[in-house]
């Protein structure tokens, strides 16, 4: 497809563009608020030298998140690859949250049937093109997606110690202690911390920059337990409506290990960043849990 991702967006949509609005807040993507011809507002987000396929990839977990039926999820109104942007349906963001009723959404998305651990196209998520190949086992996925391949970046960009990359290696090694890999896999939002949660001027929460795929649902849970933002009673809502299994507090660490090794890598893992040290904490209390 040829032409900027303006010319594209406005030939997808049959409108002109009027104005453009720079919007700050990520990390990765460049994001737009765009004014439309027939005075539509949308959501457009694009980047100069994006990972392969990264903007299809995040589209088709939209839709999977979307088909769910369960969490409120902007509707994807076009993408391309080349040029590279997504663009999405406006949400007007508002004041108010109503936790308990995400609460009760995500338990819905996690008791939703999914084929398998990873993404069935095989796509990596991510700025650092993390793996998702298909699993049958959630002690296999997470070892061979994310801890390992996490470990050899970690190590190659020297974002953490030897000894630490090496302490996650054996952590991967034995993930069988951990005793939750009979749990079937759900469809996972992927990267739920709080900044990926909109609410809008009615209280409802819209979610969005998904790394969806099949996983352990404690890994969401972890997610928005790590930088908080979610309140106790989202929590409550969850439980209530999805009993949690036995021991999940203690699990916490080990699902939040993989996205504190990934800042460290993107952040800086010095003692100013403070991600360092949250790892070798993660670290301790996994291999507690682990027995290692």
């Amino acid at each position: 497809m040829s032409g900027s991702w303006q010319q594209v967006v406005e030939e997808a949509l049959g409108r002109r563009i009027v104005t453009k609005q720079s919007l700050g807040g990520g990390d990765f993507a460049a994001a737009f608020r765009v004014d439309l011809s027939d005075g539509t507002k949308i959501f457009v987000k694009t980047h100069a030298n994006p990972p392969a396929h990264f903007f299809s990839t995040e589209a088709a977990g939209l839709q999977w998140l979307h088909n769910s039926a369960s969490v409120r999820i902007p509707e994807v109104l076009a993408f391309s690859d080349e040029p590279p942007f997504l663009a999405l349906q406006w949400v007007e963001p508002g004041s108010s949250k109503d936790d308990a009723a995400l609460g009760r959404a995500l338990a819905e998305l996690h008791k939703s049937s999914w084929q398998g651990f990873g993404r069935p196209d095989k796509r990596t998520t991510g700025s650092l093109a993390l793996p998702n190949n298909p699993a049958g086992k959630w002690s296999d996925f997470y070892a061979d997606c994310r801890l390992l391949p996490l470990a050899d970046i970690a190590r190659q960009k020297r974002a953490l110690p030897e000894a630490d990359c090496d302490a996650i290696e054996s952590i991967a090694d034995n993930l069988s202690a951990a005793a939750i890999s009979d749990d079937p896999p759900a469809l996972l939002h992927g990267d739920l911390w709080a900044g990926n949660r909109i609410a809008d001027s009615n209280g409802d929460s819209w979610l969005i920059d998904p790394a969806a795929h099949g996983g352990h649902r404690e890994f969401d849970l972890s997610m928005m337990q790590l930088f908080g933002g979610y309140s106790a009673e989202c929590f409550a809502a969850y439980h209530e409506a999805f009993e949690l299994l036995p021991g999940f507090n203690d699990r916490v660490p080990l699902h939040q290990l993989a996205p504190l090794v990934v800042h460290a890598i993107k952040f800086g893992a010095g003692a100013g960043s403070g991600y360092g040290r949250a790892v070798k904490s993660a670290i301790t209390k996994t291999k507690t849990i682990l027995e290692i």
